[in-house]
């Protein structure tokens, strides 16, 4: 289908930015060894090899479709996401970054963090990534468990997770180890080993995911026995003790990191900062200084070489009205264990904190957020409950601008 291209009416497209917010660049490629039973991102499994040259090309002509979007502006962070962008060659990832540096100003403390999986792990290769300008690993462990790990049905073992580890300590300064809790069968003492031994690693920063069934997965045809609702609670509070009693910071829902080593590239999203997305499915939001744009490419990465040649892989682009502008905010900073200072939003958003006044109070008179002149966070309820606490932007009376 063409690229669907959505105006906002000219009534609400009066929002003004003083300023443009930060740019980050996501690349999605999106193959895997084999698709996990609980996995609903937008990944298919290598076939008969990966057509690297040809996926490469894409995307250098999907970013060059996206310069004028984006003219002149600095990138700050990258990040390579899948899938899982470790089958790729390390040359391959040196050549895009190139590509990359060549387009755009790339800032030159940029952290640009590429996704790994155990399994896929080579010291050599590792290292070659590293050359190639990778400076952040961000690894999916999920659990150091064998049993645990057969029940996600992942390609790797404790073993390959141990040795994963290994190589990221030799090469990396800076990496994140991702781990799931209330997993079929896990019991307290269990993810607190596995939480236990991240901390050994000496990993500067650990994201830790509450394992959810989602529609269209494997487990949601035929899901696992997991912890009930109590058990899982006391299992997140097990993990987070265990973190913060290490000298990890919760900063974010479900990322913790030791001091100065908080993921850039996420604190931008969170911050509702803008991002371009290239690859399949890959998404972006871009402000310009009267309106903010979201973009979806095509999903399939067949269709989505095919469309980058014809000049049709934007699938959607679309303005965000003022009525979606304060969901779309509080999606992102309330997610934050600090939120964010007052100012921000009118900053990222072109309005003023009053549009979303009657839901601030509601959500303060609930217990789920606190607030100065300064700044508005999350408490300890709100952060246990987001969703309950986001799902309060969403009524139209109290987030729309008038």
């Amino acid at each position: 289908m063409a690229s669907a291209v959505i105006q906002a009416p000219s009534s609400v497209r009066g929002t003004r930015l003083a300023a443009l917010p930060p740019l980050s660049l996501y690349v999605h490629l999106p193959w895997c060894v084999r698709k996990c039973p609980y996995c609903d991102f937008n990944s298919h499994e290598a076939r008969g090899g990966l057509p690297e040259d040809d996926y490469i090309d894409a995307l250098v002509a999907d970013l060059e479709s996206a310069l004028p979007s984006v003219w002149g502006r600095r990138v700050y962070t990258v990040f390579f996401g899948g899938g899982t962008p470790s089958l790729f060659a390390a040359r391959s990832i040196e050549r895009l970054l190139a590509a990359i540096r060549a387009r755009v100003p790339l800032d030159a403390n940029a952290e640009i963090t590429l996704e790994a999986n155990p399994g896929t792990f080579e010291s050599e290769k590792f290292r070659d990534f590293r050359a190639a300008g990778v400076n952040r690993l961000s690894i999916g462990i999920q659990s150091f468990s064998p049993r645990h790990l057969e029940a996600l049905g992942r390609i790797h073992d404790g073993r390959e997770a141990h040795r994963a580890v290994e190589i990221a300590q030799a090469h990396f300064e800076n990496f994140n180890l991702d781990l799931m809790y209330a997993l079929p069968g896990q019991t307290e003492s269990e993810a607190r080993e596995d939480a236990e031994i991240a901390v050994a690693s000496g990993a500067p920063h650990v994201s830790a995911y509450h394992l959810t069934i989602e529609p269209n997965t494997f487990f949601a045809r035929r899901p696992p026995p997991i912890p009930d609702e109590d058990a899982a609670a006391a299992i997140q509070d097990t993990v987070e003790g265990t973190l913060t009693g290490a000298g990890y910071g919760h900063y974010e829902t479900s990322a913790y990191a030791k001091p100065g080593r908080e993921s850039r590239h996420n604190l931008n999203y969170w911050r509702f900062g803008d991002y371009l997305g290239i690859g399949a499915g890959a998404h972006a939001k871009v402000s310009f200084p009267d309106r903010i744009v979201r973009e979806a490419r095509a999903r399939t990465p067949a269709e989505y070489m095919r469309r980058v040649a014809e000049g049709t892989h934007v699938v959607e682009r679309r303005e965000l009205t003022r009525a979606e502008l304060p969901f779309e905010f509080m999606m992102n900073a309330l997610r934050l264990a600090a939120g964010f200072e007052t100012a921000l939003f009118a900053e990222r958003t072109g309005l003023p904190i009053s549009v979303a006044e009657a839901t601030l109070a509601q959500a303060e008179a609930r217990g789920l957020i606190q607030r100065d002149a300064l700044r508005i966070r999350p408490t300890e309820r709100g952060r246990r409950f987001l969703n309950d606490l986001l799902e309060l932007f969403l009524e139209p009376e109290h987030g729309t601008a008038r």
